[in-house]
């Protein structure tokens, strides 16, 4: 089973899974706002959320950035999924999404960006780990469709 998520969202309020019971959800947990990579994959889940729509699968983004961070993200970039803000990190701990990272030879905590299928019934129906961005969308999309 996916675990619960109940977490503010941009544009104030607070968004659960449970707002989605008999639903198929994506949520896309990715690194930071505004960056290159998390930038283009928000605005490819925007850009397809249409499609999404007609699957009848709900898109959601989750990072640890606030809400003050993600409303200027959604508003720079016209993103039209839901970010969530998991500043203390709960929901990427039970997701396993708080990983080791490493770059330019310095090693740091952080999100590894992934993606989960939440089937109807609430349980996790694919995973994505270490997701690279191009592609990604189209992929995920084609594996909504066929729950």
């Amino acid at each position: 089973m996916a675990p619960a998520v109940d977490l503010p969202r941009d544009g104030g309020g607070n968004l659960t899974l449970e707002e989605f019971a008999g639903k198929p959800v994506v949520l896309f947990f990715y690194p930071r706002d505004d960056t290159s990579g998390c930038t283009k994959e928000a605005v490819g889940f925007t850009e397809m959320a249409g499609a999404f729509d007609e699957a009848g699968v709900a898109v959601i983004g989750v990072s640890k950035d606030s809400i003050t961070s993600h409303d200027k993200f959604r508003d720079k970039h016209a993103l039209g999924v839901p970010l969530l803000s998991d500043e203390n990190g709960d929901v990427c701990e039970r997701y396993g999404v708080w990983k080791e990272k490493s770059m330019y030879g310095k090693t740091f905590m952080g999100i590894e960006r992934s993606t989960f299928l939440i089937d109807s019934e609430g349980k996790i129906a694919k995973a994505w780990r270490k997701v690279k961005v191009p592609g990604h969308v189209e992929a995920v999309l084609e594996a909504a469709k066929v729950l």
